[in-house]
């Protein structure tokens, strides 16, 4: 090991700890190679990254995503639901109704966060009786998931503990006991100080 990184780590996280950078998010749990979030930090999160709103046409047609609500089940795919609105022109928005999506997920080392990957829409819920997510709606619906899933993290990780990380290379990306875990080549536990450690 290079023993001049080793002050470097030090004096990067010195300055994120001083500038509350460290309290941005809640630590996740580290084992051995092994991060995990719990599902209650997600949504903490999510809370905070949302409304949004998908404008096309120059404006003339706005979406407005807000509400998320994150279920972890059984499986490797994570679920959402989030209310919608349409606006045009200007005018207020206009509740549409609640969708459900389904998602798998990628963790991206440069942005040190977890994404959705490959989303799709399994349900919709109207806002009034006899409502429906028409072609137009949908499709800016799904212009907005993909904008979504490529840009925006569902959970950022610690940027105190991320920079402990270095560039480690991704195992794998999931949902496992209703957490979000990402497996690493390499034992991050031994990269980061107990101190910034939420208990395994």
């Amino acid at each position: 090991m290079n023993p001049l990184r080793i002050p470097a780590r030090a004096i990067v996280l010195s300055l994120l700890l001083a500038a509350g950078i460290g309290n941005v998010a809640a630590a996740p749990a580290v084992q051995g190679n092994r991060i995990s979030v719990a599902a209650e930090d997600v949504q903490h999160y999510l809370a905070g990254s949302f409304p949004q709103t998908h404008d096309t046409l120059g404006g003339l047609l706005a979406l407005t995503v807000s509400d998320p609500r994150l279920a972890l089940p059984p499986g490797n795919r994570l679920q959402m639901r989030f209310d919608l609105a349409m606006a045009s022109a200007g005018s207020a928005p206009v509740a549409v109704g609640n969708v459900q999506l389904s998602s798998a997920l990628r963790y991206d080392t440069q942005k040190q966060g977890f994404f959705l990957d490959q989303p799709t829409v399994d349900g919709f819920t109207p806002a009034a009786a006899g409502g429906r997510l028409d072609s137009k709606t949908r499709e800016l619906l799904n212009l907005w998931l993909t904008d979504y899933a490529r840009k925006e993290p569902v959970y950022r990780i610690d940027p105190a503990i991320a920079a402990m990380m270095g560039t480690l290379q991704v195992q794998s990306a999931a949902v496992e006991n209703g957490q979000l875990v990402v497996h690493f080549n390499q034992d991050v536990e031994a990269l980061i100080p107990p101190g910034l450690l939420k208990g395994g």
